[in-house]
Formats: C-alpha cells, structure tokens, sequence
C-alpha cells in the first residue's frame, strides 16, 4: 500500500503528540517508529496538530534524518497529520 492509497487513518497505529515540546516529541516519535517497525506495521499515523507548526517541522526533521522511514506526507483531509511509510523488514 502506498501513502496515495490511504483514505482513512481511523485504523492506523497513531501517536498524538499534542502538549509535547520538541525533545520529547522527537523521542517518542522515534520510539513509535521503532515499535511498529517490530511490529511490521508499515503506515503509521502521527497527530502533532496544526497550531503554529513547531511540533510539525520536528516532526518532519525528524523523520527525514530516520533510516527506518521511507516515505511521508501530510494527510490531505487533515494537516495536522503526518502518514509515515516505515521499514518493516517484510
């Protein structure tokens, strides 16, 4: 499945990162990565909200510096989402 193909995010694995700062942001996005990569999901659902766009910029920053990344972009029906394509090694 490619990032194109999602419609709905109801039934991906999600992390909502409303109320963190930029370090911990950053972390526990690494650490959700690292999860679903055990877990061979391979789309994931990152919720850091629209507000004045600081926990979307770390959040892209980071995952453009992740070697389990593949793929990303906003969610089109929704820009305080960010879909993620990772490496599950499948």
């Amino acid at each position: 499945m490619e990032l194109n193909d999602i419609i709905f995010i109801d039934n991906l694995p999600s992390i909502d990162l409303h109320g963190y700062d930029k370090l911990s942001a950053r972390v526990k996005v690494l650490e959700f990565i690292n999860d679903n990569k055990y877990m061979k999901n391979d789309i994931i659902c990152i919720i850091h909200g629209i507000g004045s766009g600081i926990l979307k910029k770390e959040v892209h920053k980071t995952l453009n510096l992740s070697k389990d990344v593949i793929d990303y972009k906003l969610f089109y029906n929704n820009s305080g989402c960010t879909i993620v394509k990772i490496k599950t090694g499948r």
